[in-house]
C-alpha cells in the first residue's frame, strides 16, 4: 500500500491570507510591530507556539502568551470553510487517489487538532483520511513524527511513503522520515527553496499529482 500525505495550509487549502490577517490582527491587538508578509509567510507549517516566538524573537515570555491568546482568539473568530477554500483542483486529485486500491490518505499540518478536523469536515473531506496527525500529539515540522506515526497506522513502509508541502519545514520533515517528498508551487515557499530543503519533485499544478506520485512510489 502506498501512504500520501498531505499538509493542508498552502497545499490543500488555501489560508495564505487569512494566517496573514491573523498574525497582523495578533500583533496590533498588543500594540507590537507587525512582521512583514514575507516573515509571516516563511514560519508556515511550524507549529505556532515557536512560529510567534520567531516572528517576536524579542518577547518576553509573558507577551508572548498575549500574542499566542490573541492570535487564537481572532482565527477562531474568522476561520471556516468559506474563508479557507481548497485549491483548484485539490478536490478532484483527492478523489481520484482515494479511490484508488492501493493508496491511502493522511494529514500532517502544523494546525492544531480541533482545527484541522473542523476545516477538513466543513469542506466535506475529513473521512477521506485515515488519520490526521498535528503538534498536539506529536512534535512539530520539521520532526519526522507526524510521518513516522501516520506509517506506524497503517504499517506503510518509508518507501512507499510520500509527503507533500508547499513549505520547506515539510520537504525536511519528509527527508528526516525517509520517505520521498513532493513539493507543490502554489503555497507559502518558493520552488528553488523547496527543492533546496530536498523536494524530489515540485508540481504546479494539481493535475500533476498523480503522475509524480507514480514515478517516486511507482
Amino acid at each position: 500500500m502506498r501512504l500520501v500525505i498531505f499538509d493542508m495550509d498552502g497545499t490543500l487549502i488555501d489560508s495564505e491570507l487569512l494566517i496573514i490577517e491573523t498574525v497582523t490582527a495578533a500583533f496590533e491587538a498588543v500594540g507590537e510591530p507587525v512582521p512583514t508578509e514575507a516573515a509571516i509567510r516563511s514560519i508556515s507549517g511550524i507549529t505556532l507556539r515557536p512560529a510567534i516566538r520567531i516572528l517576536a524573537p524579542l518577547a518576553s515570555d509573558d507577551l508572548i502568551e498575549e500574542l499566542l491568546a490573541s492570535y487564537r482568539a481572532y482565527y477562531s473568530r474568522v476561520s471556516g470553510g468559506p474563508r479557507e477554500p481548497l485549491f483548484e483542483g485539490a478536490l478532484a486529485a483527492l478523489e481520484r487517489l482515494r479511490h484508488r486500491d492501493d493508496t491511502i490518505l493522511a494529514v500532517a499540518t502544523g494546525k492544531g487538532h480541533r482545527g484541522a478536523v473542523t476545516l477538513l469536515t466543513a469542506h466535506g473531506i475529513f473521512d477521506w483520511f485515515h488519520s490526521v496527525e498535528t503538534p498536539d500529539h506529536n512534535r512539530g515540522k520539521p520532526d519526522p513524527q507526524m510521518i513516522e506515526t501516520a506509517m506506524g497506522k497503517v504499517g506503510a513502509a518509508a518507501d512507499a511513503t510520500v509527503m507533500i508541502g508547499d513549505t520547506i519545514h515539510d520537504m525536511k520533515m519528509g527527508k528526516a522520515a525517509g520517505v520521498a517528498t513532493i513539493g507543490v508551487a502554489w503555497g507559502y515557499h518558493e520552488t528553488v527553496d523547496l527543492e533546496a530543503a530536498g523536494a524530489d519533485i515540485v508540481i504546479d499544478r494539481f493535475d500533476q499529482l498523480d503522475a509524480a506520485i507514480d514515478q517516486l512510489l511507482g
